[in-house]
This record gives structure tokens, sequence and C-alpha cells, in this order.
């Protein structure tokens, strides 16, 4: 299973670009750049609380499990 990340759609839902969440949240632009094209390798408990907070949303709402096919 893989990590995977709903930032791209909370954003556009939001109609916010990543200079928009990297000035709500206080998070760096590099940061949020990485969410949102999943380049990503960890993410803290602080960014997942900031970025919650900013869409309201609960930690589901932003990160859900997806399975990986067989090679």
């Amino acid at each position: 299973m893989v990590v995977r990340n709903n930032l791209r759609v909370l954003m556009a839902k939001h109609k916010l670009n990543i200079q928009d969440v990297s000035d709500a949240t206080g998070l760096s632009r590099k940061s949020i750049s990485k969410l949102y094209h999943e380049d990503s390798v960890q993410i803290t408990f602080y960014v997942i609380a900031r970025l919650c907070k900013l869409f309201n949303c609960d930690v589901e709402d932003l990160l859900y499990l997806e399975k990986e096919e067989d090679a």
C-alpha cells in the first residue's frame, strides 16, 4: 500500500494555489509543492495539522491508502 494525498483536490476545491497555501499555513512553498506533486517521502504531524486546519478537514480527507498494483 502507498500513502497518497488529496492536496491537489482540496486546493482546487478551495481555488488556492501553492503560494496561497504557503501564506495561509506558514509552511514553505517547497514543502507544499512537493506534496502537491506527490514527491514527498515524509510528512510531519505538524504539516498534516496545518493543512487540515486550513481546509477544515479530517486527516482521512487529506491522506489515503492506495493499493499497489503488482509489477
